[in-house]
């Protein structure tokens, strides 16, 4: 919802125009989430519901150590099943949790 005063356009925010939070599992912290789910599937939702777009970003970060360490082609279906497996571990495996305290290098 828009209104004009004095010549400014003042936006109200709504829940749509607010965005989406959710209370990443990989930092522990209610912060803003993914625009859409990042693959397809029930991993890709899930990854929407519970990852942040801060730890979504350094999943890219890992996922470019794992296509390069095993000399995979994104595209080969092989490729992919094992990127989703590095996925779900990164993000809902035991060790998913970044260390208390830890903070991304900037």
């Amino acid at each position: 919802m828009a209104a004009r005063r004095a010549g400014y356009l003042i936006m109200a925010l709504t829940p749509e125009s607010a965005g989406h939070f959710v209370f990443c599992v990989k930092l522990q912290r209610e912060l803003p989430g993914l625009d859409a789910p990042p693959w397809p599937g029930p991993l890709g939702q899930r990854i929407y519901e519970h990852v942040s777009q801060e730890a979504w970003e350094l999943w890219e970060e890992r996922m470019k150590m794992v296509l390069n360490e095993y000399r995979l082609l994104p595209f080969q279906k092989e490729a992919q099943q094992l990127v989703a497996k590095h996925m779900e571990e990164f993000f809902f495996g035991e060790a998913a949790a970044l260390p208390p305290g830890y903070v991304p290098e900037k």
